[in-house]
């Protein structure tokens, strides 16, 4: 039964998402106010599908968390994370400390005590990271001056928890009775003295970073040599849950240590696989976890004070809104970007479900203070959706400006126009040609050990499998304007643009082919431009050839020449007969026997019009170089 019981809870939690999330999409609602509409249907005061299990969901879900600002951290590297000093520090500093001084100073005033009302407003000043990177996500705003200050804020945010995990004990006189009960059984530091703990945490995020750059890459590269993705995926879940788990024991913030993981790989060449393996896993534990939060909201609860609870709600929003506003000011973002930034972080965050159970074991407040504000922090996380779309349908419009325009659309300036797909002999040329024109490139290989000696030798490639639409959309794709396949396995290059094709259309697609039937199957696949790899090395060669014969320079570079057109068109001619086995060869001859008597006459024309001009060095050099002085 308890097995049944697991499949029916994850059949009722699936189909709840999969209905849902279409409907919220196709109302423009987003995916998050759907995830959190069909926790609110399933939940204990909906069609009572789940109950109190959902808890333990949401404990499990809030790991989609840790997944997402991993993913966060591989797309900042190290220089663009320093950069990012200032908000971080500054504007996510001021915000925490700001909001919960007025938000304690409100609690004082209707009649808290000092540090009951403290530590709400501690719990109350974070937000949800979780929505609030997913709905800027979805909507293409994290790269935005408003997103990138979100980000910074809510980044702080997650390190601010560990300060207050060790505050919140300290506001209770009961202090080491409920530090002992909470956390006998989950730390490693537990027990030691201050210095004790502060040096196990400095030397778990050094393991970390140390880690990071000199042995993950081995241990990446020594799993993309198996070739099996399965494998792969299951390394890459192996760090993450590893480093939550490592955290966990030092008592950091599970998310700040995959974030700081994140980073550290930022610059390593499994960046985009890492991303496409993890993407999945983050999205399906994200919307599981929104899910449980609409499940949690306590209907009866509303029912029996709506209105105390929605002024909690409307006093919590307005408040952290006019904050954010003044913050956004005073760093002096663009009016239609501080209203953004105001909006998108003015909810309740998901660690206040954790801090005020942790203020409730800690006697710091009581049960019946912390039920309203879970639940208004829940209808709050539950709001931000329908403010963003409130925000984007009708302030935006009247608010925005060509500056704020500008600026937007600048921030989107570090995608690649062109994808190589295959670095070896053939793509590396391609390649090297590109970038010695100032042209960017992003290069994606399947060889690992290719992928570590190119990156030694100065070129930005990155492992990954080209024919996963997730992994071209995280390396691009959908901004780019050229994609090359150069890959050697013909197969995979169909398969490539097939992807391509299906969800890129916008990419213009050179692809490279063995041979003619590899060319035919290409052309037939919709890809205008194929190129066959050993054509102009065979011309050249033939080049060579006729020269050393005693042909002049410009009979062998005008026969080529021809020979080269006549063969492309017999290759466009002959792909729909390719099937009908009589009709090709019979075709094919008569196209070799036209192509060899056209060469004849020219060749006979040449004889009796011998132009020795044609043969200066200068001729030779421009068509290919004196090959006799370059092979001495």
């Amino acid at each position: 039964m308890h097995g049944e019981g697991f499949f029916f809870q994850a059949f009722v939690y699936l189909a709840a998402a999969v209905i849902s999330v279409p409907v919220a999409k196709r109302l423009g609602l987003g995916s998050v106010l759907g995830y959190l509409i069909a926790g609110f249907i399933i939940g204990p005061f909906g069609l009572q599908l789940i109950g109190e299990e959902g808890q333990d969901v949401m404990h499990f879900a809030e790991f989609g968390v840790v997944m997402m600002l991993f993913l966060i951290g591989l797309e900042l590297q190290p220089s663009r994370l320093w950069r990012l000093r200032r908000p971080i520090l500054g504007m996510g500093g001021l915000q925490v400390c700001f909001t919960t001084v007025v938000l304690a100073a409100i609690g004082i005033a209707l009649g808290l005590s000092f540090k009951s009302a403290l530590a709400v407003g501690m719990i109350l000043s974070l937000s949800s990271t979780a929505i609030v990177l997913q709905s800027m996500n979805e909507k293409g705003l994290l790269k935005t001056d408003a997103g990138q200050s979100s980000f910074s804020v809510l980044l702080f945010q997650d390190i601010a928890v560990i300060p207050m995990l060790a505050i919140i004990p300290f506001l209770s006189v009961q202090a080491a009775e409920s530090v002992t009960n909470a956390h006998a059984s989950h730390s490693w530091v537990d027990g030691l003295p201050a210095w004790g703990q502060a040096s196990a945490v400095i030397a778990v995020i050094a393991a970390i970073i140390v880690a990071g750059l000199f042995l993950v890459r081995p241990f990446f590269r020594t799993i993309a040599g198996t070739r099996l993705r399965e494998l792969f995926t299951a390394a890459a879940l192996l760090l993450v849950i590893g480093i939550a788990l490592l955290m966990s024991k030092v008592g950091l913030s599970p998310a700040l240590g995959t974030f700081l993981a994140g980073v550290v790989l930022a610059t390593s060449e499994y960046r985009h696989e890492l991303e496409s393996d993890i993407e999945p896993f983050k999205g399906l534990l994200l919307g599981l976890f929104f899910i449980a939060v609409g499940a949690s909201v306590d209907f009866k609860m509303l029912a029996e004070n709506p209105v105390g609870i929605g002024m909690i709600v409307g006093g919590l929003i307005l408040t952290k809104f006019f904050i954010l506003l003044f913050l956004g000011r005073v760093f002096k973002m663009g009016l239609d970007q501080n209203i953004l930034f105001a909006v998108a972080l003015a909810q309740g965050g998901e660690f206040a479900f954790v801090l005020f159970t942790f203020a409730v074991q800690s006697h710091v407040i009581s049960t019946t203070l912390s039920g309203p504000l879970i639940g208004a922090v829940v209808l709050s996380m539950g709001l931000t959706p329908l403010l963003l779309l409130v925000h984007e349908k009708v302030v935006r419009p009247r608010f925005s400006s060509k500056k704020d325009a500008a600026q937007s659309a600048d921030s989107v300036d570090e995608e690649n126009p062109v994808i190589i797909a295959g670095f070896g002999n053939f793509g590396s040329i391609i390649g090297r040609l590109l970038r010695a024109n100032g042209v960017g490139i992003t290069v994606l290989d399947l060889d690992s050990d290719k992928v570590e000696l190119l990156r030694v030798l100065g070129l930005k490639v990155f492992y990954g499998n080209a024919a996963r639409h997730d992994l071209l959309h995280t390396a691009g794709a959908g901004k780019a304007k050229l994609l090359i396949i150069a890959v050697n396995d013909h197969e995979k290059v169909l398969e490539i643009v097939q992807v391509a094709q299906k969800h890129f259309p916008h990419l213009s697609i050179i692809a490279r082919a063995s041979g003619r039937t590899e060319a035919y199957e290409l052309l037939d696949a919709g890809v205008e431009h194929v190129f066959r790899e050993t054509l102009d090395t065979a011309l050249r060669a033939g080049i060579e050839a006729l020269r050393e014969l005693g042909f002049r320079s410009y009979q062998a570079l005008r026969a080529t020449k021809t020979f080269r057109f006549h063969d492309e068109q017999s290759v466009n001619a002959l792909r729909s007969l390719r099937h009908d086995r009589k009709q090709y060869i019979t075709q094919a001859r008569q196209r070799i026997e036209d192509l060899e008597q056209l060469l004849l006459t020219e060749l006979q024309d040449a004889e009796e019009h011998v132009d020795a001009g044609w043969d200066t060095t200068s001729m030779r050099e421009e068509y290919g170089g004196d090959s006799k002085k370059s092979s001495e």
